[in-house]
């Protein structure tokens, strides 16, 4: 099937989501919008939309989930309508289904942040909440020069000299470490977890609990972009080695997988991470999830637009003329919007659907 994959892909939230809502129709598939209770920049709706393809108590299931992390829905709606629209959906074993969830954190993904609405970082919000919370002393001494009060330009030399130093003294990983490894304490700054489940964690473990609750076995792709070579997708792991679902991750996508807790992956170990989690809301079934993660931008310039968009959230106007070149900046890091980029997003992510669909038929 002749498909236009630059088409597939989206200017804004609302685009990707008629799209998205179009090819499912389009593919027999079941569709339900689950309502956010906030509203995009212009007022209009939010929603998390869900696909279903297949039979309803197929015992093996594909999932793909695009938003996670906001404006990377950019690339993970792209690579669901591309998938939808070649009818790959149409080639499943018969005891196979696919759940495709649209824009998990549709407020990231519509006012052009990572965060949600609480300015959680949704992949560091999965932790048990009745326990106490991870401390970061390093974020907690760096706080100051990752989000200061003030976004003039004095400041931020000031404050990338801070950071500068630190990776000095310590190295550029623990940098990383010390900022997007995950943070409870400080609610205006970068990869924050959160106090409580956000609404996207609720909404996805509504979502996992009543369409995944007969599955015996999952494969889960969870789209994401900022880290890495231009353009590469890399397969990361939340599981460590030696573990079983390693080890399955392994015979399914070969040996260009990843992990954060052995060292291999350009992501560092973060805590709250929803792949991690996904076993345990799944308690019944065999679950094998990757983050197909493709590269940008260079990583010091995608951090320098995050802390960016969180001061501006927390200290200026999102709506106002400051915002423009910050939001810029912002959809650079997590979207660059060429043909030849989306077209290595839904070649790989269309090689490693493939590769998913495969391993859940291995015996």
């Amino acid at each position: 099937m002749s498909v236009d994959t630059a088409n597939a892909f989206s200017a804004t939230y609302e685009e990707a989501r008629e799209k998205f809502r179009a090819a499912a129709k389009d593919s027999l598939a079941g569709l339900e919008s689950v309502s956010n209770p906030n509203r995009a920049p212009d007022g209009g709706d939010l929603t998390t939309d869900i696909a279903w393809i297949g039979a309803k108590d197929a015992p093996k299931v594909l999932v793909m989930l695009s938003a996670t992390h906001g404006a990377e829905g950019f690339c993970g709606s792209g690579a669901q309508v591309d998938w939808l629209r070649r009818g790959e959906w149409s080639t499943m074993p018969s005891d196979t289904a696919v759940l495709l969830i649209h824009a998990i954190n549709p407020y990231g993904f519509a006012w052009l942040r990572r965060v949600t609405e609480e300015n959680i970082d949704l992949n560091r919000n999965w932790i048990d909440f009745n326990s106490p919370l991870p401390v970061n002393a390093a974020y907690d001494a760096l706080s100051a020069s990752i989000v200061p009060q003030d976004w003039s330009a004095e400041t931020q030399a000031a404050c990338r000299n801070v950071l500068l130093n630190y990776a000095r003294e310590h190295g550029f990983s623990a940098l990383q470490q010390a900022v997007s490894g995950g943070q409870y304490a400080h609610s205006d700054g970068v990869f924050y977890g959160g106090i409580a489940p956000s609404w996207s964690r609720q909404t996805q473990t509504s979502i996992f609990e009543s369409y995944l609750r007969t599955a015996q076995r999952v494969a889960i792709v969870d789209y994401h972009t900022g880290l890495g070579p231009h353009g590469y997708g890399e397969r990361i792991l939340s599981a460590r080695m030696g573990m079983e679902e390693y080890g399955r991750a392994e015979a399914w996508y070969g040996g260009a997988i990843t992990s954060p807790a052995d060292g291999t992956s350009t992501s560092a170990e973060t805590s709250g991470d929803g792949l991690l989690a996904a076993p345990a809301i799944l308690h019944h079934a065999q679950v094998t999830g990757i983050a197909l993660e493709y590269g940008t931008i260079p990583t010091n310039a995608v951090m320098d637009a995050l802390r960016a968009d969180a001061w501006l959230h927390s200290h200026g106007d999102p709506l106002s003329d400051d915002a423009v070149p910050i939001k810029a900046a912002l959809r650079a890091a997590f979207y660059p919007d060429t043909d030849v980029w989306k077209g290595m997003v839904a070649g790989q992510s269309l090689l490693a659907v493939r590769q998913a669909i495969a391993g859940l038929q291995r015996a």
